[in-house]
């Protein structure tokens, strides 16, 4: 079999795939609250509840962010790229490197490359599969309230929630955003790995500050030390693939390569 034939059958493979998550996504979003939400009772069966009604919301509530976040962010972003493809370039163009002819939007539609089969499946799979990894390693690491939490128990629950709250809400955004083919794409990605990175290096400085027991602390530094190595890694792969590649220019910035 030669290189070629290769090629075209890993295309047709991610075709087959991408067809799947298009319209398989409602189907997604609800097995996601109910694998999420199956994980999030399983911890709070777990581990006893703060005292009172006030105090037991109090405890339950960040886990109704973690299951409702990732879907509502989903449903909304749905609604924002609905005519993705449709919606104008930036007027600015961030991404300068290599050579390329600006085209028109019909030619760019009709263009062999236009569209996000290819590679471009693999990234659209590692945005999606990163919600519920990092809903599951906050499930690990971070307990519950207690019926007494100390102060630095509290400020370290705060940050890891806020962290995988927002943090997979907005990696929803940016996959929906890739999958309906939205010229804004490529640079919210960006900015969404450049929050992630800020985001793991702000829970540092907050930990340190609250001055953790030497074994959470431990535990906490390993915690954010593997999630800067993934979004670096993530950026070193995927950040030249999407300056560089001729679908990624062609799909979302309507440009072809210069000869």
């Amino acid at each position: 079999m030669d290189l070629k034939s290769v090629s075209r059958k890993l295309h047709a493979r991610s075709a087959v795939l991408l067809f799947s998550l298009e319209n398989r996504l409602e189907r997604i979003l609800i097995g996601w609250l109910l694998f999420a939400g199956l994980c999030c009772a399983a911890r709070i069966a777990v581990s006893p509840l703060p005292h009172g009604t006030i105090g037991a919301l109090a405890g339950v509530a960040p886990y109704l962010l973690v299951v409702t976040a990732p879907f509502i962010s989903a449903m909304l972003a749905l609604r924002w790229f609905a005519d993705g493809q449709d919606q104008p370039q930036p007027s600015t163009r961030l991404a300068i490197a290599g050579s390329w002819k600006r085209v028109g939007k019909a030619e760019a539609l009709g263009h062999p490359l236009y569209g996000t089969t290819g590679i471009m499946v693999s990234l659209l799979l590692g945005m999606l599969l990163n919600v519920p990894v990092r809903v599951l390693e906050y499930l690990a690491a971070v307990p519950p309230a207690g019926p007494v939490s100390p102060h630095w128990l509290s400020t370290l629950r705060f940050a890891m929630t806020l962290d995988v709250v927002l943090f997979t809400s907005l990696y929803m955004v940016a996959f929906v955003a890739a999958l309906r083919r939205a010229p804004l794409f490529p640079r919210l990605l960006l900015a969404i790995w450049l929050g992630d990175l800020t985001m793991q290096l702000l829970t540092a400085k907050m930990a340190t500050a609250a001055d953790l027991p030497a074994g959470v602390a431990v535990a906490l530094h390993g915690l954010l030390e593997g999630n800067l190595k993934k979004v670096l890694i993530s950026m070193a792969i995927w950040l030249p693939y999407l300056l560089l590649s001729r679908r990624v220019n062609v799909t979302f910035r309507h440009r072809v390569p210069i000869g």
